[in-house]
Protein backbone atom coordinates (compact mmCIF):
# COMPACT_ATOMS: atom_id res chain seq x y z
CA UNK A 1 0.00 0.00 0.00
CA UNK A 2 1.48 3.28 -0.95
CA UNK A 3 2.25 5.98 2.07
CA UNK A 4 -0.18 9.27 2.56
CA UNK A 5 2.93 10.95 3.61
CA UNK A 6 6.25 12.01 3.23
CA UNK A 7 8.54 13.20 5.76
CA UNK A 8 10.98 16.08 4.93
CA UNK A 9 14.35 17.24 6.64
CA UNK A 10 15.82 20.14 4.90
CA UNK A 11 19.30 18.86 3.80
CA UNK A 12 21.02 21.84 2.18
CA UNK A 13 21.31 22.53 -1.47
CA UNK A 14 19.64 20.03 -4.06
CA UNK A 15 21.59 19.20 -6.89
CA UNK A 16 21.89 16.43 -9.96
CA UNK A 17 20.03 15.62 -12.91
CA UNK A 18 16.51 15.13 -13.27
CA UNK A 19 14.95 13.36 -16.41
CA UNK A 20 11.87 14.15 -17.56
CA UNK A 21 8.64 12.06 -19.48
CA UNK A 22 6.00 13.14 -21.14
CA UNK A 23 2.98 15.33 -19.62
CA UNK A 24 0.27 13.55 -18.00
CA UNK A 25 -1.45 16.18 -19.54
CA UNK A 26 -0.64 15.02 -22.82
CA UNK A 27 -0.33 11.28 -22.75
CA UNK A 28 -3.84 11.09 -21.00
CA UNK A 29 -5.54 12.76 -24.20
CA UNK A 30 -3.47 11.05 -26.69
CA UNK A 31 -4.62 7.44 -25.05
CA UNK A 32 -8.26 9.24 -25.83
CA UNK A 33 -7.04 9.85 -29.27
CA UNK A 34 -6.32 6.26 -29.79
CA UNK A 35 -10.00 4.86 -29.22
CA UNK A 36 -10.52 6.44 -32.26
CA UNK A 37 -8.21 4.18 -34.15
CA UNK A 38 -8.73 1.20 -36.22
CA UNK A 39 -5.35 -0.18 -34.77
CA UNK A 40 -3.40 -0.36 -32.04
CA UNK A 41 -1.71 2.96 -30.88
CA UNK A 42 1.72 3.17 -28.93
CA UNK A 43 2.90 5.94 -27.03
CA UNK A 44 6.77 5.85 -25.58
CA UNK A 45 8.13 8.18 -22.87
CA UNK A 46 4.91 7.66 -20.71
CA UNK A 47 5.50 8.91 -17.34
CA UNK A 48 4.35 6.81 -13.95
CA UNK A 49 1.44 9.30 -12.86
CA UNK A 50 -1.73 8.35 -10.82
CA UNK A 51 -3.51 9.89 -14.09
CA UNK A 52 -2.29 7.63 -16.61
CA UNK A 53 -3.58 4.69 -14.17
CA UNK A 54 -7.02 5.90 -13.82
CA UNK A 55 -7.36 6.38 -17.27
CA UNK A 56 -6.06 2.64 -18.13
CA UNK A 57 -8.72 1.79 -15.64
CA UNK A 58 -11.28 3.80 -17.58
CA UNK A 59 -10.60 2.63 -21.19
CA UNK A 60 -10.53 -1.03 -19.99
CA UNK A 61 -14.00 -0.67 -18.20
CA UNK A 62 -15.32 0.19 -21.70
CA UNK A 63 -13.17 -2.79 -23.29
CA UNK A 64 -10.32 -0.89 -24.70
CA UNK A 65 -7.33 -2.72 -24.66
CA UNK A 66 -4.66 -0.80 -22.76
CA UNK A 67 -0.56 -2.46 -21.89
CA UNK A 68 1.36 -0.45 -19.83
CA UNK A 69 4.87 -1.39 -20.11
CA UNK A 70 6.70 0.40 -16.83
CA UNK A 71 10.00 -0.63 -17.91
CA UNK A 72 10.28 1.08 -20.87
CA UNK A 73 7.59 3.90 -20.57
CA UNK A 74 5.56 2.38 -23.22
CA UNK A 75 1.08 2.26 -23.81
CA UNK A 76 -0.19 0.58 -26.35
CA UNK A 77 -3.78 1.10 -26.79
CA UNK A 78 -6.18 -0.68 -28.81
CA UNK A 79 -9.70 -0.44 -29.38
CA UNK A 80 -11.85 -3.47 -29.77
CA UNK A 81 -15.20 -4.02 -31.55
CA UNK A 82 -17.21 -4.55 -28.46
CA UNK A 83 -16.14 -1.08 -27.06
CA UNK A 84 -19.07 0.14 -25.16
CA UNK A 85 -20.94 3.48 -23.98
CA UNK A 86 -20.97 4.17 -20.57
CA UNK A 87 -17.82 5.26 -18.35
CA UNK A 88 -18.83 4.21 -15.21
CA UNK A 89 -20.03 6.45 -12.58
CA UNK A 90 -17.62 4.56 -10.25
CA UNK A 91 -14.89 6.86 -12.46
CA UNK A 92 -17.01 10.36 -11.28
CA UNK A 93 -14.38 13.28 -10.25
CA UNK A 94 -11.25 11.56 -10.37
CA UNK A 95 -10.20 13.60 -13.62
CA UNK A 96 -11.12 15.32 -16.04
CA UNK A 97 -10.42 12.38 -18.99
CA UNK A 98 -14.20 11.25 -19.14
CA UNK A 99 -16.03 14.29 -20.57
CA UNK A 100 -13.25 13.93 -23.42
CA UNK A 101 -14.32 10.46 -24.31
CA UNK A 102 -17.79 11.29 -25.37
CA UNK A 103 -16.94 12.65 -29.38
CA UNK A 104 -14.71 9.09 -29.46
CA UNK A 105 -17.60 7.26 -28.43
CA UNK A 106 -20.11 9.02 -30.53
CA UNK A 107 -18.05 7.65 -33.02
CA UNK A 108 -17.91 4.15 -32.44
CA UNK A 109 -21.60 4.05 -30.90
CA UNK A 110 -23.93 6.59 -31.86
CA UNK A 111 -24.29 7.20 -27.78
CA UNK A 112 -21.91 7.88 -24.83
CA UNK A 113 -22.60 8.60 -21.15
CA UNK A 114 -19.86 9.83 -19.13
CA UNK A 115 -19.75 11.13 -15.18
CA UNK A 116 -19.05 14.28 -13.85
CA UNK A 117 -14.99 15.63 -14.43
CA UNK A 118 -12.76 16.00 -11.31
CA UNK A 119 -8.91 16.64 -11.08
CA UNK A 120 -7.49 19.79 -9.05
CA UNK A 121 -10.40 21.76 -7.04
CA UNK A 122 -8.39 25.08 -8.55
CA UNK A 123 -11.81 26.96 -9.86
CA UNK A 124 -14.80 26.00 -12.49
CA UNK A 125 -14.32 23.80 -15.20
CA UNK A 126 -16.16 25.06 -18.47
CA UNK A 127 -17.83 22.02 -18.91
CA UNK A 128 -20.64 24.00 -20.35
CA UNK A 129 -17.81 24.75 -23.53
CA UNK A 130 -17.60 20.73 -24.33
CA UNK A 131 -21.50 20.77 -24.13
CA UNK A 132 -21.79 23.62 -26.30
CA UNK A 133 -19.32 22.49 -28.81
CA UNK A 134 -20.64 19.21 -28.61
CA UNK A 135 -24.27 20.51 -29.37
CA UNK A 136 -22.63 22.38 -32.40
CA UNK A 137 -21.63 19.58 -33.94
CA UNK A 138 -24.55 17.73 -33.81
CA UNK A 139 -24.98 15.46 -31.07
CA UNK A 140 -27.96 15.93 -28.51
CA UNK A 141 -26.78 16.58 -24.96
CA UNK A 142 -28.56 15.56 -21.12
CA UNK A 143 -27.08 17.12 -18.91
CA UNK A 144 -28.03 14.38 -15.57
CA UNK A 145 -27.24 14.68 -11.97
CA UNK A 146 -24.86 12.20 -12.27
CA UNK A 147 -23.15 13.10 -15.98
CA UNK A 148 -23.68 13.98 -19.39
CA UNK A 149 -25.76 11.48 -22.03
CA UNK A 150 -25.13 12.14 -25.68
CA UNK A 151 -26.68 10.69 -28.86
CA UNK A 152 -25.64 11.33 -32.76
CA UNK A 153 -26.02 9.39 -35.82
CA UNK A 154 -22.95 10.78 -36.89
CA UNK A 155 -21.44 14.38 -35.92
CA UNK A 156 -21.39 17.10 -38.57
CA UNK A 157 -18.97 19.69 -39.20
CA UNK A 158 -19.82 23.24 -37.76
CA UNK A 159 -18.08 26.72 -37.43
CA UNK A 160 -17.28 27.34 -33.62
CA UNK A 161 -16.05 29.78 -31.56
CA UNK A 162 -15.08 29.54 -27.60
CA UNK A 163 -15.70 32.49 -25.21
CA UNK A 164 -12.00 31.33 -23.41
CA UNK A 165 -9.46 29.01 -25.38
CA UNK A 166 -10.07 26.19 -22.98
CA UNK A 167 -7.24 23.71 -23.49
CA UNK A 168 -10.08 21.05 -22.34
CA UNK A 169 -12.51 22.64 -24.63
CA UNK A 170 -10.47 22.57 -27.46
CA UNK A 171 -9.24 18.99 -27.22
CA UNK A 172 -13.13 18.09 -27.28
CA UNK A 173 -13.58 19.72 -30.77
CA UNK A 174 -10.35 18.11 -32.02
CA UNK A 175 -11.28 14.68 -31.04
CA UNK A 176 -14.37 14.68 -31.92
CA UNK A 177 -14.31 16.69 -35.80
CA UNK A 178 -11.88 14.82 -36.97
CA UNK A 179 -14.33 11.86 -37.78
CA UNK A 180 -17.33 14.21 -38.03
CA UNK A 181 -18.98 14.48 -41.93
CA UNK A 182 -17.71 17.91 -43.32
CA UNK A 183 -15.71 20.94 -42.27
CA UNK A 184 -14.98 22.41 -38.93
CA UNK A 185 -13.81 25.33 -38.41
CA UNK A 186 -12.67 26.39 -34.46
CA UNK A 187 -11.89 29.88 -33.39
CA UNK A 188 -10.44 31.24 -30.29
CA UNK A 189 -8.80 27.61 -29.36
CA UNK A 190 -5.94 26.56 -26.94
CA UNK A 191 -2.52 26.84 -28.41
CA UNK A 192 -0.64 25.16 -25.32
CA UNK A 193 2.78 22.78 -26.42
CA UNK A 194 -0.18 19.35 -25.41
CA UNK A 195 -2.96 20.74 -27.76
CA UNK A 196 -0.63 21.19 -30.44
CA UNK A 197 0.96 17.66 -29.84
CA UNK A 198 -2.52 16.04 -29.71
CA UNK A 199 -3.46 17.81 -33.08
CA UNK A 200 -0.01 16.25 -34.30
CA UNK A 201 -0.68 12.93 -33.16
CA UNK A 202 -4.54 13.20 -34.67
CA UNK A 203 -2.51 14.12 -37.84
CA UNK A 204 -0.46 11.35 -37.58
CA UNK A 205 -3.68 8.86 -37.56
CA UNK A 206 -4.45 10.10 -40.95
CA UNK A 207 -7.11 13.70 -39.41
CA UNK A 208 -7.00 16.81 -41.70
CA UNK A 209 -6.22 19.63 -39.34
CA UNK A 210 -4.96 22.94 -40.27
CA UNK A 211 -3.48 25.19 -37.96
CA UNK A 212 -4.21 28.89 -38.54
CA UNK A 213 -2.94 32.37 -37.08
CA UNK A 214 -5.11 33.81 -34.13
CA UNK A 215 -5.99 30.39 -32.84
CA UNK A 216 -7.84 28.87 -35.36
CA UNK A 217 -7.77 25.26 -36.40
CA UNK A 218 -9.73 23.81 -39.46
CA UNK A 219 -10.44 20.07 -39.30
CA UNK A 220 -11.68 17.95 -42.35
CA UNK A 221 -13.39 15.11 -41.15
CA UNK A 222 -12.20 11.69 -42.64
CA UNK A 223 -14.40 7.87 -42.84
CA UNK A 224 -12.14 6.80 -40.36
CA UNK A 225 -8.50 6.46 -38.71
CA UNK A 226 -5.78 4.74 -38.22
CA UNK A 227 -3.94 3.57 -34.96
CA UNK A 228 0.22 5.28 -34.42
CA UNK A 229 3.09 5.43 -32.52
CA UNK A 230 4.81 8.27 -31.26
CA UNK A 231 7.46 9.50 -28.66
CA UNK A 232 6.15 12.21 -26.45
CA UNK A 233 7.81 15.97 -25.47
CA UNK A 234 9.11 16.48 -22.36
CA UNK A 235 6.59 17.86 -19.25
CA UNK A 236 7.23 21.07 -18.72
CA UNK A 237 5.56 21.87 -15.43
CA UNK A 238 7.94 19.13 -14.27
CA UNK A 239 10.62 20.90 -15.77
CA UNK A 240 10.15 23.70 -14.58
CA UNK A 241 9.24 22.52 -11.15
CA UNK A 242 12.82 21.04 -10.62
CA UNK A 243 14.32 23.92 -12.07
CA UNK A 244 13.03 26.12 -9.07
CA UNK A 245 13.73 23.06 -6.41
CA UNK A 246 17.54 24.04 -7.13
CA UNK A 247 17.20 27.09 -7.38
CA UNK A 248 14.97 27.89 -3.96
CA UNK A 249 17.46 25.81 -2.29
CA UNK A 250 20.44 27.34 -3.56
CA UNK A 251 21.51 24.58 -5.74
CA UNK A 252 21.72 23.57 -9.27
CA UNK A 253 19.04 21.16 -10.93
CA UNK A 254 20.05 20.23 -14.78
CA UNK A 255 16.78 19.14 -16.60
CA UNK A 256 17.11 16.47 -19.52
CA UNK A 257 14.26 15.95 -21.68
CA UNK A 258 12.04 18.85 -22.10
CA UNK A 259 13.05 21.39 -24.99
CA UNK A 260 14.02 24.76 -24.36
CA UNK A 261 11.04 26.47 -26.33
CA UNK A 262 8.54 24.75 -23.78
CA UNK A 263 9.37 27.02 -21.29
CA UNK A 264 10.95 30.05 -22.64
CA UNK A 265 8.62 32.36 -21.09
CA UNK A 266 9.36 30.61 -18.06
CA UNK A 267 13.07 30.83 -18.63
CA UNK A 268 12.87 34.59 -19.27
CA UNK A 269 11.12 35.24 -15.94
CA UNK A 270 13.85 33.20 -13.73
CA UNK A 271 16.44 35.37 -15.70
CA UNK A 272 14.88 38.62 -14.78
CA UNK A 273 14.90 37.44 -10.97
CA UNK A 274 18.58 36.96 -10.98
CA UNK A 275 18.56 33.34 -12.19
CA UNK A 276 21.48 32.06 -14.28
CA UNK A 277 20.98 29.51 -17.16
CA UNK A 278 22.96 27.16 -19.06
CA UNK A 279 20.99 26.05 -22.11
CA UNK A 280 21.84 22.94 -24.29
CA UNK A 281 20.68 20.45 -26.73
CA UNK A 282 20.78 17.98 -24.08
CA UNK A 283 19.75 19.94 -20.92
CA UNK A 284 18.49 23.45 -18.81
CA UNK A 285 20.47 24.40 -15.47
CA UNK A 286 19.67 26.89 -13.47
CA UNK A 287 21.58 28.76 -10.70
CA UNK A 288 21.53 31.95 -8.60
CA UNK A 289 24.61 32.07 -7.17
CA UNK A 290 24.10 36.29 -6.45
CA UNK A 291 20.33 35.60 -4.86
CA UNK A 292 17.45 36.28 -6.09
CA UNK A 293 14.94 39.50 -6.78
CA UNK A 294 11.32 39.77 -7.10
CA UNK A 295 8.62 39.79 -9.61
CA UNK A 296 5.80 40.73 -10.84
CA UNK A 297 4.05 38.04 -12.55
CA UNK A 298 0.56 37.62 -14.18
CA UNK A 299 -0.17 33.95 -15.65
CA UNK A 300 -1.67 33.32 -19.03
CA UNK A 301 -2.69 31.17 -21.52
CA UNK A 302 0.07 30.16 -23.64
CA UNK A 303 2.58 31.66 -24.92
CA UNK A 304 2.20 33.39 -21.53
CA UNK A 305 3.42 32.33 -18.06
CA UNK A 306 1.36 28.99 -17.28
CA UNK A 307 -0.83 28.86 -14.23
CA UNK A 308 1.02 25.63 -13.95
CA UNK A 309 4.30 27.22 -12.90
CA UNK A 310 2.67 29.40 -10.46
CA UNK A 311 2.96 27.77 -7.17
CA UNK A 312 6.25 26.48 -7.38
CA UNK A 313 7.18 30.79 -8.18
CA UNK A 314 5.11 31.63 -4.81
CA UNK A 315 7.82 29.63 -2.93
CA UNK A 316 10.65 30.52 -4.76
CA UNK A 317 8.78 34.28 -4.14
CA UNK A 318 9.69 33.99 -0.20
CA UNK A 319 13.52 33.24 -1.06
CA UNK A 320 13.99 36.94 -3.43
CA UNK A 321 14.61 39.87 -1.57
CA UNK A 322 11.74 41.87 -1.45
CA UNK A 323 7.66 41.98 -2.66
CA UNK A 324 6.71 39.52 -5.28
CA UNK A 325 3.28 39.65 -6.97
CA UNK A 326 1.26 36.91 -8.46
CA UNK A 327 -1.56 37.54 -10.76
CA UNK A 328 -4.03 34.15 -11.47
CA UNK A 329 -5.64 34.84 -14.36
CA UNK A 330 -6.55 31.45 -15.55
CA UNK A 331 -8.45 30.04 -12.51
CA UNK A 332 -10.32 31.66 -9.92
CA UNK A 333 -9.30 29.63 -7.09
CA UNK A 334 -5.78 28.46 -7.86
CA UNK A 335 -4.13 29.92 -4.35
CA UNK A 336 -5.70 27.27 -2.08
CA UNK A 337 -2.22 25.86 -1.72
CA UNK A 338 -1.25 29.08 0.11
CA UNK A 339 -2.81 28.22 3.34
CA UNK A 340 0.04 25.61 3.72
CA UNK A 341 2.83 27.95 3.06
CA UNK A 342 1.39 30.56 5.17
CA UNK A 343 1.66 27.51 8.13
CA UNK A 344 5.29 27.18 6.81
CA UNK A 345 6.38 30.64 7.68
CA UNK A 346 5.39 32.63 4.41
CA UNK A 347 4.40 35.37 4.24
CA UNK A 348 1.82 36.02 1.85
CA UNK A 349 -1.28 38.16 1.15
CA UNK A 350 -4.40 37.46 -1.06
CA UNK A 351 -6.45 39.86 -2.62
CA UNK A 352 -9.42 39.57 -4.54
CA UNK A 353 -8.30 42.49 -7.01
CA UNK A 354 -5.69 42.33 -10.35
CA UNK A 355 -2.38 42.86 -9.10
CA UNK A 356 0.31 42.72 -11.15
CA UNK A 357 -1.15 43.19 -14.46
CA UNK A 358 -3.99 44.67 -16.75
CA UNK A 359 -7.39 43.38 -15.34
CA UNK A 360 -8.44 40.18 -16.10
CA UNK A 361 -11.97 38.25 -16.70
CA UNK A 362 -11.91 38.11 -12.90
CA UNK A 363 -12.01 41.70 -12.10
CA UNK A 364 -15.32 41.81 -11.44
CA UNK A 365 -15.55 39.07 -9.00
CA UNK A 366 -15.32 38.02 -6.04
CA UNK A 367 -12.35 35.10 -6.47
CA UNK A 368 -9.26 35.72 -4.31
CA UNK A 369 -6.80 35.50 -7.65
CA UNK A 370 -3.71 37.75 -6.48
CA UNK A 371 -1.11 37.17 -4.18
CA UNK A 372 1.59 39.87 -2.51
CA UNK A 373 4.66 37.68 -1.30
CA UNK A 374 7.49 39.28 1.38
CA UNK A 375 10.95 37.92 1.11
CA UNK A 376 13.22 36.42 1.74
CA UNK A 377 11.73 35.09 4.47
CA UNK A 378 12.31 32.00 6.48
CA UNK A 379 10.18 28.90 6.76
CA UNK A 380 9.47 26.79 9.46
CA UNK A 381 8.78 23.19 9.22
CA UNK A 382 5.24 21.86 9.81
CA UNK A 383 2.55 19.53 9.23
CA UNK A 384 0.72 20.41 6.00
CA UNK A 385 -1.70 18.80 3.99
CA UNK A 386 -1.67 19.51 0.41
CA UNK A 387 -4.71 20.11 -2.05
CA UNK A 388 -3.70 19.56 -5.80
CA UNK A 389 -0.60 18.24 -7.77
CA UNK A 390 1.13 21.65 -8.25
CA UNK A 391 0.52 22.35 -4.49
CA UNK A 392 2.26 19.20 -3.80
CA UNK A 393 5.45 19.51 -5.10
CA UNK A 394 5.36 23.80 -3.72
CA UNK A 395 4.85 22.15 0.16
CA UNK A 396 7.95 19.75 -0.56
CA UNK A 397 10.14 22.47 -1.63
CA UNK A 398 9.20 24.41 0.95
CA UNK A 399 9.54 22.04 3.01
CA UNK A 400 13.80 21.69 1.83
CA UNK A 401 14.66 25.27 3.16
CA UNK A 402 12.74 24.96 6.44
CA UNK A 403 14.57 25.22 9.78
CA UNK A 404 12.91 22.05 10.74
CA UNK A 405 10.67 18.46 9.62
CA UNK A 406 7.90 18.84 7.81
CA UNK A 407 5.19 16.28 6.98
CA UNK A 408 3.42 16.18 4.19
CA UNK A 409 0.17 14.32 3.48
CA UNK A 410 -2.21 14.06 0.88
CA UNK A 411 1.01 13.31 -1.59
CA UNK A 412 -1.08 11.02 -3.59
CA UNK A 413 -1.99 14.32 -5.42
CA UNK A 414 1.66 15.35 -6.40
CA UNK A 415 2.09 11.29 -7.75
CA UNK A 416 -0.91 11.92 -9.46
CA UNK A 417 1.44 14.34 -11.94
CA UNK A 418 5.03 13.86 -11.40
CA UNK A 419 6.59 10.77 -12.03
CA UNK A 420 8.81 9.03 -9.42
CA UNK A 421 8.82 12.48 -7.48
CA UNK A 422 10.12 10.73 -4.23
CA UNK A 423 12.98 9.03 -5.59
CA UNK A 424 13.69 12.27 -8.07
CA UNK A 425 13.95 14.20 -5.02
CA UNK A 426 15.71 11.44 -2.81
CA UNK A 427 18.70 11.29 -5.90
CA UNK A 428 18.99 15.25 -5.87
CA UNK A 429 20.42 14.99 -2.36
CA UNK A 430 16.44 16.23 -0.50
CA UNK A 431 16.43 14.01 3.16
CA UNK A 432 12.43 12.36 1.93
CA UNK A 433 10.79 9.15 3.42
CA UNK A 434 7.28 7.86 3.20
CA UNK A 435 5.83 7.58 6.46
CA UNK A 436 5.40 4.20 7.88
Amino acid sequence: MAASAWTVTPSGPLRGDVFVRGSKNAVTKHMVAAVLGEGPSTLKRVPEVGDVAITTEILRSLGVGVEHDLASGTITVEPHEGVTTEVPTSFSGLNRIPILLLGPLLHRNGEAFVPFVGGDQIGRRPVDFHVDALRALGAEIEVTDEGIKAKAARLKGAKIELPYPSVGATETVLLSAVLAEGRTVLRGAATEPEVIELALFLQRMGARIEMSPGRKFTVDGVDSLRGAETSLDGDRNEAFSYLVAGLVTGGEVRVHGCAQDRVVTAITTLNRMGAQFTITDDFIQASARNGLRPAAVQTETHPGFMTDWQTPLVVLFTQADGMSVLHETVYEDRLVYVDALKQMGAEIELFNTCLGGESCRFHDTNATHSAVVKGVTPLRGAAVDVPDVRAGFSSVIAAAIADGPSTISGIHHLERGYHRPLSQFAELGLSIAPVA
